[in-house]
């Protein structure tokens, strides 16, 4: 018998390896080739001078916070999120929690830059704004999403990468170790054992 400990985290691994991964013609693309492209994007964009921007809420604005740090610190790659709690206020109270990612992009996105959109549901209104401006700024977009097939996130990113789960735990686990799978494979990790 199995235990609930070890069941959970089968279920969390088969989360990860199922993920679903489409481009922006909602056509399927494999794991490897999706983590070579992102990975590829992310050093061209950090070449050319531009940067890498996360977007998310509650525990998807952890995970952009955590990866933007990662993204720069371990992979020297140009990265920031845009979760400041002043600037969420500020632009929430002003112009409404709807546009406090699209504004910020507005302000400093330029063409050329890496959108990292990440919502467990797929339908935040604000990550979705968000990418529509990243799009009008000529960004590339990468959304990471769960929870509904349907979700509109997953449709409009140039490379959309999609748990099929309810759970929150197991969607966001799964969005973070996408993400961190991406910078370490681009970093080296090859899977040797060690």
């Amino acid at each position: 018998m199995i235990s609930v400990a070890k069941n959970y985290f089968s279920t969390l691994k088969d989360s990860i390896l199922a993920a679903q991964i489409t481009d922006f013609h909602n056509k399927d693309v494999q794991m490897d080739r999706a983590f070579e492209d992102v990975a590829q994007t992310a050093q061209k964009t950090h070449d050319s001078g531009n940067k890498i921007m996360f977007i998310g809420n509650g525990g998807s604005a952890g995970i952009a916070s955590h990866m933007a740090i990662d993204y720069s610190k371990n992979g020297n790659l140009r990265s920031m999120a845009f979760n400041d709690g002043a600037a969420l206020t500020c632009l929430g109270n002003d112009l409404g929690y709807e546009n406090v990612f699209a504004k910020q992009i507005d302000l400093h996105a330029h063409s050329g830059d890496l959108l990292i959109a990440i919502s467990s549901s797929g339908c935040s209104e604000n990550i979705l704004r968000a990418v529509k401006t990243a799009r009008e700024r000529g960004c590339f977009i990468m959304t990471l999403s769960g929870f509904n097939e349907d979700n509109p996130l997953r449709k409009i990113g140039d490379i959309n990468f999609y748990v099929n789960s309810n759970e929150y735990g197991f969607v966001e686990i799964s969005h973070l170790a996408l993400c961190h799978a991406i910078l370490d494979i681009k970093m080296g990790w090859g899977g040797e054992n060690k």
